[in-house]
């Protein structure tokens, strides 16, 4: 297989993992929705800088390192179990707030909002599954540094262009309406989710 077929490949898997439902998806969803469209796609921004992180950790030998010893990843499991929880719980609080009342309350600095989904997707066990696994025994060994470089950018552009994606076309006024009409059910479905994930992860 060629190098060029490699990426392409590549890109297949990465597109695949990142489509997969899980703590992102209901991070920039409710970003999106509830806050702003700016805070939407700053939320995608930190998830596409987060997947380069990862794709660079596999490419350095830390991804691999990370899911075979047992109590660093242990540690990173429980450590964004928690964190996937309290964002649960945060979200099933304020579901019944009006939308105008949470919007002062909830934290919209840029660098809160990137930083809060940089760390969602850096400590999920789902990630240094995917990228520590599954993504670091398909990459080809001695490959060209071009190559590398690539994977980098590719992971880091789907990333950002899925979910930045997904704040814009939800951000919309129908999406809105919507939200508007069914907010406080979603935002209680999608915190109990990010709950049950954190939950599943403590007691594995």
């Amino acid at each position: 297989m060629s190098y060029l077929q490699s990426l392409l490949v590549l890109s297949g898997v990465l597109a695949v993992g990142m489509i997969s439902p899980g703590p992102n998806f209901a991070l920039v969803t409710s970003a999106a929705i509830n806050i702003s469209r700016r805070a939407g796609v700053i939320t995608g921004m930190g998830l596409a800088a987060a997947s380069a992180t990862w794709t660079i950790l596999v490419l350095g030998g830390l991804g691999l390192f990370i899911v075979h010893v047992g109590w660093l990843y242990t540690a990173i499991r429980l450590v964004g179990a928690v964190y996937l929880i309290w964002i649960g719980i945060k979200m099933v609080w304020q579901a019944r707030a009006p939308i105008r009342a949470q919007k002062a309350v909830t934290p919209a600095r840029p660098w809160a909002t990137w930083r809060r989904a940089y760390l969602v997707s850096m400590t999920s066990p789902k990630s240094a599954a995917f990228y520590g696994s599954i993504l670091a025994v398909m990459i080809p060994p001695n490959a060209p540094p071009w190559f590398y470089g690539a994977i980098i950018v590719i992971a880091a552009g789907l990333s950002g262009l899925w979910y930045c994606g997904i704040a814009l076309l939800l951000s919309t006024a129908p999406a809105k309406r919507a939200f508007a009409k069914w907010k406080s059910a979603l935002e209680t479905i999608m915190g109990v989710l990010l709950i049950g994930i954190g939950g599943r992860l403590l007691l594995e």
